[in-house]
This record gives structure tokens, sequence and C-alpha cells, in this order.
């Protein structure tokens, strides 16, 4: 390693050592009912496959919506925080809309709360409200397969939609079908902060 005052030969051979740092990037990504977050198959439309062009290549979408629903995705070329945004003993909110087929109930309003048994799962407590005709607005700290579902179906309710509006300090606020931002400034700081990632 060459050091400063060394003199460099007409035969050397000098390499520079590429010293720039990656730039990483985030985004919040609103992904429409029917659209494949991960792995599509024959003619379904993928994030990837939607964003090319339009956004930096090497993004890529941390966890999962289902086809059938719909809302906020971060989009990063940050691999460090896949796991640490996605492992539920991480305890990181996020918040949905869900429509269902009836007007809710106490009942299920306090069992959705305190967690229901999926399949001999029970699904950890969650923040509850009612959020307009057949609408409640549920926060949860997991993501199971198709979670919000069964855990509705268990109690005798069918789940009509479910928008995703927020994951930890990332909102949707007036996001599209298909728009994006940029996540920076504080709002990015105060989401590293919480992931223990700087």
């Amino acid at each position: 390693m060459a050091k400063l005052g060394d003199k460099v030969n007409e035969d050397d051979k000098v390499v520079v050592k590429d010293t720039s740092k990656k730039e990483y990037l985030y985004y919040a990504y609103y992904k429409h009912r029917g659209m494949i977050t991960h792995s599509p198959q024959n003619d379904e439309e993928s994030i990837e496959e939607a964003i090319r062009g339009t956004l930096p290549d090497g993004l890529f979408p941390v966890g999962r919506l289902d086809m059938d629903s719909h809302g906020l995705i971060i989009l990063t070329n940050d691999g460090r925080i896949t796991e640490k945004l996605l492992s539920p003993e991480r305890y990181h909110e996020k918040e949905y809309i869900v429509t269902v087929d009836k007007p809710t109930t106490a009942s299920f309003l306090k069992n959705m709360e305190r967690g229901v048994d999926i399949e001999g799962y029970k699904t950890k407590p969650a923040k509850m409200r009612e959020a307009g005709h057949c609408k409640i607005d549920i926060i949860i700290t997991e993501g199971k397969k198709h979670q919000l579902r069964r855990m509705c179906t268990s109690l005798g309710f069918t789940v009509k939609d479910i928008k995703r509006i927020r994951i930890m300090n990332i909102k949707l606020d007036a996001l599209n079908p298909r728009s994006f931002r940029q996540i920076k400034g504080k709002e990015l700081a105060e989401f590293l902060k919480l992931l223990n990632q700087s």
C-alpha cells in the first residue's frame, strides 16, 4: 500500500482503490390490486416490472402484499434492512384498513385485538378501531401469510378489501396506485433509527 511521499517508477503499476460508497435508496410505493410483489407467473405483473425505467435499477420490494391487497410497499436497494424490517421479533408496526362483509361487532373487535387462533397459531395482540361502515383500522406487528384474512375468517367475517397505509413511521398518505415518493430527510432518519440501521 502506497504511503505519502512514495515514488512511482516508470514500470510500476498503480491501482487506485474505489472508495466510493454505495448510495442506499428508499421509496414508498403504492402497490395496486392485482399486482404481484414477488415471483410473477405467466402474465402476472410484478412491482419490479412496473418500476423498470422509472426508478433506479436495483430496487426491490421489502416484504409482501398479496395480489388482492393494495397499499404501501417499501422499495430499496439496501439489503441490510430486510431482516430488521420483516422479523416478527422486531415488533415493527404495520397499519391496515380492512373492509369486511358485514358490520363489525364488539366481540369481533375485542377478539381481533387480543389475538386470534389461526390453524394452531395465536396471533400477537393488535390495536383496533372502527374506521367506518364494515371497516376496521388494525395495527399488527407480525406478518403471517394472509394473516388478516385468516383472522377475520376464523371469527366469521369475510374480507372484501385490505389496504396497507403505514409501515412503522412511513405512511402511504396521498399516494395513488402505481405512484411513489422517495423516503428522505427526517422521515428516513427516523426510519433507519427505528431499525437500528445507520
